[in-house]
C-alpha cells in the first residue's frame, strides 16, 4: 500500500444505576437521547449496552478527537437517562441475567443460545483497519495470531464482576469464549479456506449467519478492511488510540512480512497464552509464543511487540508516542489494575464504578 492504511474502532458500554451499579436495561432510550445531540449508538445483543463507532481516520490524533467526542456525548445522553456510561469489560455489579435486546435477530440468538446470550453484558473494543484485499487480510489474520495475547493483557479491564474480585485481569475473554465462534482465529491457508469453514459453521447450525464470526481477528465480508477484536474495551480514550495504533502498525507489519509470517502454532501454546494474558494482564507473565519461552514479563514481550513494529511505527510518526503511553499505562495502570486498587482500598463495588466512571471521560 503506498500510504499508511486508514483505521477506526467501535467501543461497547456499559449502561449502570447510579444508586446501585447494576446494569440498566435502557440502551433504546440512551440511543434516542444521542441521536437527538447528532451521534448514532449501535444497541448490543444486551439491553444494558451501547456502542459508538468512529469515523474512518487516518492518524491516531483524528482518532482520539473522535472517540472522545462520542465517549462525551454517549455519556451526557446516558446522564440524561438518569443512568452512568461504563468502560468496563464487564459490569462490577450485576444481576444474574442480562435482558436481550428487543430485536428480531437478538431474540433469535436468546433463543438458540440460551445462558451464553443471557448472561453477556461483554463489552469490547474493535480496531478496523484497511487491507489490499481478502488474501491480504487472511495473511494479517495469520501473522497476529501469537501478539494477540499481549494485546489482551494491555487492554484487560474486567478484573471485578459481580460484587468480587474475579482472580483475573480480563474475565470478559474468559466468559467471551463460551460462544462457539470466538477467540483466536485458527490459521487459515487462503480466503476459499476461511469461506468453507464459515459456511460449515452456518451449514451446521453452530451459527446463525456470518455476523456471528467472533474472532478475534476476522476479514470483512464487504470492506476491504481486517477487524481486530481481541480487546477489552480500555478504560480510556488514551488507551483505546494506543491498542488501534499498535493494531494499526501490526497489520503494516504484516502485510510487509510477506512469507516471514511465523505459520502454525501449537493449539494448546496458543490456548495457554490466552489464558495466561486473561489471567495475569500486563501485571503478570505471559507466553512468548514466537521464539517458545514461557513465564516472560507480560511489559517485556509487549516492549519487543513494540519493537517488532518499529518501522510501522516510525512510517507512521507514532514510535516515541506509543513508548511514552506505554510507559504512562505501566506507571499508572491500565483498566485491570485500577478496578482492583479500588476494589482492594475497602472491597465495595461502588468504589470500583466510580473510578472506572472516571477514567471513561478521563
Amino acid at each position: 500500500m503506498s500510504e499508511p492504511p486508514t483505521f477506526g474502532a467501535e467501543e461497547e458500554f456499559l449502561l449502570a444505576d447510579p444508586g446501585t451499579g447494576e446494569p440498566a436495561p435502557r440502551n433504546a432510550e440512551v440511543a434516542a437521547e444521542a441521536k437527538d445531540r447528532g451521534v448514532e449508538l449501535q444497541l448490543e445483543l444486551s439491553s444494558c449496552q451501547v456502542e459508538t463507532t468512529s469515523s474512518v481516520v487516518a492518524t491516531s490524533a483524528e482518532l482520539g478527537e473522535e472517540l472522545t467526542r462520542l465517549r462525551r456525548t454517549a455519556a451526557q445522553a446516558a446522564d440524561a437517562a438518569g443512568l452512568r456510561l461504563l468502560a468496563a469489560g464487564l459490569p462490577p455489579a450485576t444481576p444474574h441475567e442480562f435482558p436481550v435486546t428487543d430485536t428480531p435477530r437478538y431474540r433469535r440468538i436468546g433463543e438458540e443460545y440460551g445462558m451464553v446470550a443471557h448472561e453477556q453484558g461483554i463489552c469490547g473494543c474493535h480496531v478496523h483497519v484497511q487491507v489490499p484485499d481478502r488474501a491480504a487480510a487472511i495473511g494479517v489474520s495469520n501473522w497476529l495470531r501469537p501478539w494477540l495475547p499481549s494485546l489482551l493483557a494491555l487492554s484487560a479491564n474486567s478484573a471485578v464482576y459481580r460484587g468480587a474480585d474475579s482472580g483475573y485481569a480480563s474475565w470478559r475473554s474468559v466468559l467471551w469464549r463460551r460462544w462457539p465462534v470466538a477467540g483466536p482465529p485458527p490459521f487459515f491457508l487462503s480466503p476459499d479456506d476461511y469461506d468453507r469453514t464459515v459456511r460449515m459453521l452456518i451449514d451446521s447450525e453452530v451459527i446463525l449467519d456470518e455476523k456471528m464470526i467472533y474472532w478475534d481477528v476476522r476479514p470483512s465480508q464487504n470492506f476491504p478492511t481486517i477487524e481486530v477484536r481481541v480487546a477489552d474495551v480500555p478504560a480510556t480514550v488514551a488507551e483505546t488510540v494506543l491498542l488501534a495504533t499498535l493494531v494499526r502498525a501490526a497489520v503494516m507489519t504484516a502485510l510487509d512480512a510477506g512469507a516471514d509470517e511465523p505459520g502454525r502454532l501449537p493449539p494448546a501454546a496458543l490456548r495457554a497464552a490466552y489464558w495466561k494474558a486473561a489471567h495475569d494482564g500486563l501485571a503478570g507473565r505471559t507466553i512468548d509464543l514466537i521464539h517458545g519461552r514461557g513465564a516472560v514479563p507480560a511489559r517485556e514481550h509487549l516492549h519487543a511487540f513494540v519493537e517488532r513494529l518499529r518501522p510501522a511505527l516510525q512510517t507512521l510518526g507514532e514510535y516515541d508516542r506509543v513508548v511514552g503511553e506505554l510507559d504512562r499505562v505501566a506507571a499508572r495502570g491500565n483498566g485491570a489494575m485500577r478496578q482492583l486498587r479500588a476494589w482492594r482500598r475497602r472491597g465495595e463495588v461502588m468504589e470500583v464504578i466510580d473510578e472506572v466512571a472516571a477514567a471513561t471521560l478521563g
